[in-house]
């Protein structure tokens, strides 16, 4: 059987990986992990069949409000000195029809590995007009922060927390093709 795949490398520019979480039951915050790789290997004759891993630097995580990055990266979350990767790797791709796909795979953060599902969609592959295949990627899930051993708690005097334990996570990425 003739092997399909290809590897494909990640187009940072038009990338992001994004998460949100309520602040004290009334806003959502919103950040990005700025440093992150995608290892993908893209069967386009059956995306089905292809397999990606992503690995997220820890320690790149943004808020945009420097004490609160500093309080994530710290022993309360993420503990990036001790868990320096955050991972995802892909078990299996169902199509859902019209491009749209459950991608089902593992989640490892602090070295606690769950399965996660996230509904998404895949475009492509296409070529662009410098003559480079491309795939995109867009996807969304969400977990609990406390699945991963994510635990600081506050509660609040009028009921809740200060942070939710809900997490929406959101991928969207843009692959080429390697030469």
């Amino acid at each position: 059987m003739k092997e399909h795949t290809m590897a494909w490398q990640l187009d940072p520019a038009h990338t992001s990986l994004q998460f949100g979480v309520k602040h004290m039951m009334v806003s959502t915050v919103k950040g990005t992990f700025r440093d992150f790789t995608v290892d993908a290997d893209v069967d386009e004759a059956d995306l089905s069949r292809s397999r990606a891993t992503i690995t997220i630097d820890t320690a790149s995580v943004d808020t945009g409000a420097a004490d609160r990055d500093a309080h994530l990266r710290s022993a309360d979350f993420f503990d990036a000195e001790r868990y320096p990767r955050i991972t995802f790797a892909t078990r299996r791709l169902e199509p859902r029809g019209d491009g749209e796909y459950r991608i089902v795979g593992d989640l490892t953060i602090k070295d606690v590995t769950r399965e996660v599902v996230f509904e998404g969609e895949v475009a492509g592959p296409i070529e662009d007009p410098w003559g480079n295949a491309k795939i995109g990627v867009s996807a969304e899930t969400k977990v609990n922060r406390k699945d991963f051993g994510l635990e600081f708690h506050v509660p609040l005097n009028a009921g809740g927390v200060l942070v939710g334990d809900t997490v929406r996570l959101s991928l969207d990425a843009e692959l080429t093709k390697s030469a």
